[in-house]
């Protein structure tokens, strides 16, 4: 079922203005030139109306697919106003996955197994959903939009697309297939057709009511902490090393899961090319727009050469991609990793391919310095609460370290056994949210910045 072509072109002429005020659209480095409609299915009729569109944003030479919910009303409740895009034939057009009565269809659509022109709305085996739910938007920043149904589901709708399967669902089917207990369980899927190839629109899941975002729980800990600079870590009690080292136990039982699910390789030379290529690409690129990193450029060039000295073979397989502690929940048993989809920014090639399971760990590490510095950003410099910052992320990163060595498979072992390899990763890492920060946050840089100086020369 198709639109009025009259009233979808006047609302794509809407877009390029629109789409770079969304917090998911990830090209605001850049003016968009053109907005094309690729596809669009009405999901409901009548008033209110529900659209589903797959557009193509042009910027200069780089073109983007982005999926969209469009809601058009004859009258426009206050709450959706903040959603409004424009008024075309006559009807208010607002963005409408914050609207509850249209986006409860979703679900529905789900658990009829329904198909609805050219998208596919699919429960997973063995999982029965139950529909005639409202939905909630979840509120916090993201690249994509997430939905809570009631108690009991969660539905991430991917914005940016590419074709084929979505990493996400791929890695959190083959993780529920060899029984992984760190994983929210999936229940359904959301397909659609991009040049040709099938793509991931969306993925439900079961919805964990009791979890705490291990982001909130580690910057807790570090609040009691400069709360009380004179207590000694281990004696808070807010410690999270305990915690630390329950999350390591779980990045590398999840790691064993997908080696189990999807195998693995052994990283030849070309692979290791490849690799240092890349770090080194990604330093200089950086180095040339923020000069605060040209410093550190040279002992940053020499720390990813020193990879190709590393011991023995690397084993490289799939793993989450970006971890962080924003990526992990903690619930009344254990452990859960989230958001399998890979860093957003990155090619999908990349996102797919097979690599170190020492990337993730960096990922975690590097998020420790992060939550242990947090709250020293913009305030006046204190060696004090400096000192106790690293500190905790010292005790933490430790505590990763060892709970991942409990579980980790054979030839990965501790994580700081490949010292070359994983402050390679690091600082890897550490470059790219240069770049971050600087775009986005600047008065974060001093982060990264000064993680850099410690690892680089060994401090760390």
């Amino acid at each position: 079922m198709n639109a009025a072509p009259e009233l979808i072109d006047a609302l794509v002429a809407e877009l390029p203005e629109w789409l770079p005020t969304q917090r998911w659209f990830a090209g605001k480095d850049r003016p968009v030139t053109a907005v094309d409609a690729v596809s669009t299915t009405v999901l409901l009729e009548g008033d209110p109306l529900l659209l589903h569109l797959i557009v193509e944003v042009r910027q200069d030479d780089r073109g983007e697919p982005y999926q969209l919910l469009i809601g058009s009303r004859a009258h426009l409740p206050e709450y959706l106003g903040s959603s409004w895009i424009g008024t075309e034939k006559g009807l208010p057009c607002y963005e409408a996955s914050g609207d509850a009565d249209l986006t409860g269809r979703l679900l529905d659509l789900i658990a009829e197994d329904a198909q609805v022109g050219p998208l596919r709305f699919a429960q997973e085996a063995k999982a029965p959903v139950q529909g005639g739910l409202r939905a909630r938007p979840v509120a916090a920043e993201q690249s994509n939009t997430s939905l809570v149904f009631g108690q009991q589901y969660i539905l991430k709708l991917f914005r940016k697309l590419a074709p084929g399967e979505n990493p996400d669902l791929k890695l959190h089917r083959a993780l529920q297939e060899v029984g992984s207990e760190h994983i929210a369980p999936v229940l359904g899927s959301i397909t659609g057709e991009l040049h040709g190839e099938p793509t991931t629109l969306g993925m439900l899941q079961k919805f964990v009511t009791d979890a705490v975002e291990g982001w909130a729980m580690a910057t807790t800990s570090v609040r009691d902490l400069m709360a009380d600079p004179e207590l000694p870590p281990d004696l808070l009690g807010g410690d999270f090393a305990g915690e630390s080292n329950r999350l390591g136990q779980a990045v590398a039982t999840v790691h064993n899961d997908l080696r189990r699910a999807l195998g693995d390789q052994t990283a030849d030379l070309a692979e290791f090319d490849r690799a240092v290529g890349a770090m080194h690409a990604r330093l200089d690129r950086v180095a040339g727009e923020v000069p605060e990193l040209t410093g550190y450029a040279p002992a940053l060039h020499e720390a990813f050469e020193e990879i190709r000295e590393a011991d023995g073979p690397v084993p490289v397989q799939y793993i989450h991609g970006d971890l962080h502690l924003g990526q992990v929940l903690r619930t009344v048993t254990g452990w859960l990793l989230i958001d399998f989809e890979g860093e957003p920014a990155a090619p999908v090639s990349e996102r797919s391919a097979l690599r170190s399971p020492l990337r993730d760990v960096a990922g975690m590490l590097r998020s420790f310095d992060y939550a242990a510095h947090q709250m020293l950003i913009g305030q006046p410099e204190d060696p004090l609460l400096t000192e106790r910052a690293l500190e905790w992320s010292r005790r933490n990163r430790e505590a990763f370290c060892d709970g991942y060595a409990k579980a980790a498979a054979a030839d990965i072992g501790d994580p700081r056994s490949h010292a070359l390899l994983l402050r390679a990763f690091e600082l890897d890492k550490a470059v790219y949210e240069v770049a971050y920060e600087h775009a986005n946050r600047p008065e974060w840089l001093g982060v990264p910045l000064a993680s850099i100086a410690r690892i680089s020369s060994g401090g760390e």
